[in-house]
């Protein structure tokens, strides 16, 4: 349950992100107050993910798959750059979620792991 509250904390972020563009540096009050519920809905869905899942893990997939949907929809939705050098770095962000994922939970028999 814990990677579903991930990923739909991340799906939240590229909400918000987005929608900061809308809030024309937070003056309109309807998209200022949707970020700013999304904003605190993501965090305290991370905060959960956080429970079960390791911090650095967790918080980096958030922010991995925030930066890359937003990256994308940013290319989409307004026009920005969409040059090869900005995809391959987008694609080192999916490479990198996907390591986490793969790679970043703690070996429960790891003696270094001081919190147990």
């Amino acid at each position: 349950m814990a990677w579903i509250y991930l990923l739909v904390a991340s799906v939240m972020e590229i909400g918000w992100a987005i929608g900061l563009k809308y809030t024309d540096g937070f003056t309109r009050l309807v998209p200022s107050f949707l970020v700013g519920v999304g904003i605190l809905a993501s965090f305290a869905l991370v905060a959960r993910a956080a429970e079960q899942i390791p911090i650095g893990t967790a918080y980096c997939v958030f922010v991995g798959i925030g930066a890359f949907g937003t990256g994308v929809l940013g290319m989409l939705l307004f026009d920005e750059p969409s040059g090869i050098l900005r995809l391959l770095s987008l694609a080192a962000i999916v490479a990198g979620v996907v390591g986490l994922k793969l790679f970043g939970e703690a070996d429960p028999k790891d003696a270094s792991n001081p919190i147990d």
